[in-house]
C-alpha cells in the first residue's frame, strides 16, 4: 500500500511520518533528502526543499514503482503532487485548526519555515486557500490537533494497517 499525507505547513506531517518510521513502516518525507527541486526535471541544488519547489519526478517515480513491504508512506505538499495521486493508494489530508499550525509554525526547531512574518503569514494564507484543493483529492482527513499517537491510531485504521501492538 502507498499512502500521500499532505497537508499545508505545520500541520505535522513530518511529526507523524516519522513517528510511522518509528513502528517499522517505509516512511518518506519529501522535505529531506532530495526529493524536491526548483523544477521537476531539475536535479535537487540542495537536500532540503524549499518553499514553492516540486517533486523531482523521475526521483518519485522510481520511489513509487519499487515501492516493497506492506506499506509505503510519502509526506509532502508540492504544486505537482497531484500528478502522482494514480500512483497512490491512498491520498489522506492532515490537517490542523489555524491557531495550532500558527502556533507549530512559531515555535517548531526542525524546519525555519514560518518563523518570519511573511512566510507565516504566506503559510496561513496557504491553508486558507490551497487547503480546500487537497481535501477534494483526499480519501479522508484527519486532524493533527490530536495527540501524535491517535494520529497514527487513526491512520493505520482507515488504511487498514496493522498498529504498533500489531507488528
Amino acid at each position: 500500500m502507498r499512502v500521500l499525507l499532505t497537508g499545508v505547513s505545520g500541520v505535522g506531517k513530518s511529526t507523524i511520518v516519522a513517528r510511522l518510521a518509528e513502528l517499522g513502516y517505509r516512511a518518506v518525507d519529501t522535505d529531506y533528502g532530495g526529493w524536491c527541486a526548483p523544477g521537476p526535471d531539475i536535479d535537487p541544488p540542495a537536500p532540503e526543499a524549499q518553499p514553492d519547489w516540486v517533486w523531482h519526478e523521475a526521483r518519485m517515480r522510481r520511489l513509487l514503482d519499487t515501492a516493497e513491504g506492506p506499506a509505503l508512506f510519502v509526506s509532502g505538499c508540492v504544486p505537482n503532487q497531484w500528478k502522482f495521486y494514480d500512483d497512490f493508494d491512498q491520498v489522506v489530508l492532515l490537517s490542523a485548526a489555524p491557531e495550532t499550525v500558527r502556533r507549530r509554525l512559531l515555535t517548531r526547531t526542525g524546519n525555519p519555515y514560518g518563523k518570519s512574518p511573511g512566510e507565516l503569514a504566506k503559510a496561513l494564507a496557504d491553508q486558507r486557500e490551497v487547503e480546500p484543493l487537497l481535501r477534494s483529492g483526499a480519501a479522508f482527513e484527519i486532524d493533527t490537533g490530536l495527540p501524535v499517537d491517535e494520529v497514527v491510531r487513526r491512520l493505520l485504521d482507515r488504511t487498514g494497517l496493522p498498529g504498533a501492538a500489531d507488528r
